[in-house]
């Protein structure tokens, strides 16, 4: 019996053109940004997708990135309140 969690891996060939002349497989397909992404290598398994975020939580970024998902989770929530049709002047003291 098969272990349905785990995913079949592809046969791979070590074919070469016969006229051929650079380093490396001239079919490997990898976008040139590839080796500057974290999300573009295969991780699998729970502890090492927890790791590669908490690692991409510690790497320098953008400074303004935390105002910025404040003010938009800030606007995201008040356009849910107003769907609701919230009444939001039970915050307001009169």
């Amino acid at each position: 019996m098969r272990n349905f969690l785990k995913l079949k891996k592809n046969r791979t060939f070590e074919y070469k053109p016969r006229y051929y002349k650079g380093e490396g497989s001239p079919y490997k397909i990898e976008h040139k940004l590839d080796q500057y992404r974290s999300t573009a290598h295969h991780t699998r398994g729970l502890k090492n997708k927890v790791s590669t975020a908490f690692d991409d939580l510690k790497r320098e970024g953008d400074k303004n990135l935390r105002l910025r998902l404040l003010v938009i989770l800030a606007i995201l929530i008040l356009i849910f309140l107003f769907i609701i049709d919230f009444d939001l002047s039970i915050f307001l003291t009169s």
